[in-house]
């Protein structure tokens, strides 16, 4: 990486902004841009920064040949991070996105020796999609190096963004993952549910396909491995019979359906929303003895998780731009980055002698 010119791409999307503005109060000085000029240079003109366009289809020297990072904040990330993550490849620069999709995830494991040869660090999900999950991932495995399960959570209420609702509508015709035996397997919506106590009270939770089935499994090496979050059985009974009909849900005119109602009614939560609703982040790792350790950490809501993690990743890889290859937030920085956040507690351990029952 020759240049300490970093970017944010995106800028003008409801998390890009909140990294912007963060990042001007913290003394930085990120190029925002985007696909459209008329949708950026507002907030540019405003926070004082240079603003560039360009589309995602053909990007040329003249967009990222003087700039050493991009942090990608433009979904759905199905479509977008790839055209990025080749043009980091080809201009030198550290390529980072807040995406929680499986799929970029891997796609990003399978670059890891063209980005070492390039010089660059490919680091998808610096935002609460992975964070808090990946870290405690780490820590768990370090608790317990021969653990063969792992299962994590999380319980927050803020809300969706307009981006992450549209990247939750496109993954329900897909149905949900897990990790077994190394191996992503597909399952049905809520085919794996259980009670767990991501603070203290116990709630119903449900598996849902989140980014960590992937990074997890790169940060620590086990095999077998589910996501959890909080789920009224009602809803759990709802999203079982979606099963019937999941088909339906990938048509391109029911996408385009359902993405333009959230597009005019969705803006994501409020400064006070984001606030009141902080996020609880539950693990267990369990072993083929029947030994088994729990783990907590209390965070921020996830979208000002993301603002910080994403900004602490970036400005680690400005002042240490040696690292190449592809990472996970762990992997390049240590368990101990979430207990660095704003809002974020220590991670908890609670070593048991038995395992809890296994998912339903």
């Amino acid at each position: 990486m020759s240049s300490t010119q970093w970017m944010i791409y995106g800028a003008n999307g409801y998390t890009g902004e909140l990294i912007a503005r963060e990042a001007v109060k913290r003394g930085l000085t990120p190029i925002l841009a985007g696909r459209s000029i008329e949708k950026i240079r507002p907030l540019a003109n405003e926070l004082g920064l240079e603003c560039r366009s360009f589309s995602l289809d053909q990007i040329k020297a003249d967009a990222l040949g003087d700039v050493g990072l991009v942090l990608h904040c433009a979904g759905p990330f199905s479509a977008t991070a790839e055209p990025m993550m080749q043009a980091c490849l080809r201009y030198g620069c550290h390529y980072l996105d807040i995406t929680g999709e499986v799929a970029v995830f891997e796609r990003a494991a399978a670059l890891n020796d063209r980005a070492r040869t390039a010089g660059i660090v490919l680091i998808p999900g610096v935002g609460f999609d992975v964070i808090p999950t990946d870290c405690l991932a780490a820590r768990l495995k370090h608790a317990l190096p021969d653990a063969n399960h792992l299962a994590l959570g999380f319980d927050s209420r803020s809300g969706f963004s307009p981006g992450t609702a549209k990247t939750s509508v496109e993954a329900l015709p897909q149905g949900s993952l897990v990790r077994r035996d190394g191996k992503l397997k597909p399952t049905p919506l809520a085919a794996y549910t259980r009670t767990i106590a991501f603070g203290q009270e116990p709630k119903m939770a449900v598996a849902i396909p989140w980014g960590d089935v992937s990074t997890a499994w790169h940060s620590t090496g086990i095999d077998n491995i589910e996501v959890y979050i909080p789920m009224s059985p009602r809803k759990i009974a709802q999203l079982k019979r979606m099963n019937l009909f999941r088909g339906v849900l990938g048509w391109s005119w029911v996408q385009r359906l359902i993405k333009g109602r959230i597009e005019r009614e969705l803006k994501g939560p409020s400064d006070d929303q984001r606030q009141r609703h902080t996020t609880w982040v539950w693990g267990e790792v369990r072993n083929a003895k029947g030994e088994y350790v729990e783990g907590r950490v209390h965070t921020a809501n996830g979208y000002d998780v993301t603002v910080s993690g994403a900004l602490a990743v970036t400005e680690h890889l400005l002042s240490q731009p040696d690292a190449s290859g592809y990472h996970t937030p762990s992997t390049l920085m240590g368990w101990a980055l979430v207990e660095q956040l704003p809002g974020s507690g220590s991670i908890e351990l609670c070593p048991r002698d038995e395992a809890r029952q296994p998912a339903a």
